[in-house]
């Protein structure tokens, strides 16, 4: 029997990024600095050689400090950045939760934002059409339907952006700190959608801050520690060594605050 195949792998993948040394008071004078050759950069690796396979139906976290390489990660899978060094190869459609709003025209209504969303996602106007009432329905937004995004709080936007990504069964589902805004309601009808795309195929990939959650959800983690893969596996092998990792790092700031 032929082994299964990762649905994502990322194999020796680094992003670099250029930070200019000097700070410049105003884009003019950065700009004029440039022309000059008055302008030096430092090399900045959000990600450093990472490596690991994503298996199908698996239910990954990803943890980590602040700046770790998390959401740099999710964007070269989502195939928005282009990695400096390695790829990565991934296997199947992506449903991307990455950026809150992301697809989104604010100056729209939501009905006009589900249907230009959709079509980004690559879904034809028929198809939004069979599934505008789900959409509706799951977003709790139908009285305000007619209302421009920009008028829209961020959780109402998450709600939005969450029911139209979800509106079908990708491949792949990938949702940056999307359940952190929003009310506890709405985050436990959305790890419910979750855990249903999961059971039937969906491979998803999360991002968040609360380990509870990775816990109660994942049944495997990456950990990224400043652009470095320190550990992937088990969920359980790996969340309680990150707890305490999570408490000396937050340690001095308590003595300070003393």
């Amino acid at each position: 029997m032929a082994a299964q195949e990762p649905i994502i792998s990322i194999e020796h993948v680094s992003m670099r990024f250029n930070l200019a040394k000097e700070k410049h008071e105003s884009l003019k004078e950065y700009f004029v600095a440039l022309m000059h050759g008055g302008v030096r950069f430092d090399e900045f690796f959000a990600l450093d050689d990472v490596s690991f396979d994503i298996m199908p139906g698996d239910f990954y976290g990803l943890i980590g400090l602040n700046g770790s390489g998390k959401s740099t990660l999710l964007k070269i899978i989502s195939g928005v950045y282009k990695p400096s060094a390695g790829k990565v190869t991934v296997r199947g459609t992506i449903a991307p939760l990455i950026e809150l709003g992301a697809g989104f025209d604010m100056d729209l209504t939501a009905r006009e934002n589900i249907y230009l969303n959709g079509t980004v996602l690559g879904y034809t106007p028929k198809y939004i059409d069979s599934k505008f009432e789900d959409i509706v329905e799951f977003s709790e937004l139908r009285d305000f339907l007619d209302v421009p995004l920009k008028n829209y709080s961020s959780g109402m936007v998450a709600r939005l952006a969450f029911a139209v990504a979800t509106m079908t069964k990708p491949d792949i589902l990938i949702a940056d700190e999307i359940l952190s805004v929003g009310d506890f309601l709405f985050q436990e009808k959305c790890e419910r959608r979750m855990a249903e795309l999961l059971s039937g195929g969906t491979t998803v990939i999360l991002v968040s801050h609360s380990i509870e959650q990775i816990e109660r959800m994942c049944n495997k983690v990456a950990w990224l520690d400043h652009g470095h893969l320190r550990r992937n596996g088990l969920t359980a092998d790996i969340t309680p060594e990150y707890r305490n990792f999570q408490k000396k790092d937050a340690m001095p700031a308590k003595r300070m605050e003393e």
